[in-house]
């Protein structure tokens, strides 16, 4: 059994491509306030959110228990609309020893997707793939959608 992998979803959304990309570009502390699934957050290190190497403390809801950990943004690539960013320490760290989250907008005609994908390195083969974050974050995907409509 590979101790790395690749998970990815992709989810169809209602609101605009650049509403998206810039609520996760411009706008990612207001996110809270978007799903009842992010229950708090606080910029930890950095200048603002949107800095690159900034690092944020989440709490949200994954598998119906509360989960803790904090976030690092890597990367944010304004002509594809992608942004990277590593998640680590709290409920990461027993379980995986690397865990990178790519978030992507995708424009297909008048249609846009979210598509999440998760490159992580579990820290042994008794370890599950982190299938709980995906649906978080798909899930989520649909909270948010719903709110950047209003």
């Amino acid at each position: 059994m590979a101790l790395k992998g690749i998970l990815s979803s992709e989810v169809g959304v209602h609101a605009s491509a650049s509403k998206w990309f810039n609520l996760f570009a411009k706008e990612l502390h207001n996110v809270q306030n978007t799903t009842d699934r992010v229950h708090k957050t606080k910029l930890l290190e950095g200048d603002d959110w949107h800095s690159i190497g900034s690092i944020k403390q989440w709490t949200d809801i994954v598998d119906g228990k509360e989960s803790h950990y904090k976030e690092r943004l890597d990367a944010i690539d304004e002509k594809n609309k992608t942004i990277v960013y590593t998640l680590f320490d709290g409920d990461f760290s027993k379980d995986y020893n690397v865990f990178k989250l790519l978030f992507q907008v995708i424009e297909k005609g008048n249609s846009a997707f979210i598509k999440w994908t998760i490159e992580y390195e579990k820290v042994n083969e008794r370890v599950e793939p982190p299938y709980g974050f995906m649906d978080h974050f798909t899930k989520s995907t649909k909270e948010i959608d719903a709110f950047l409509l209003k």
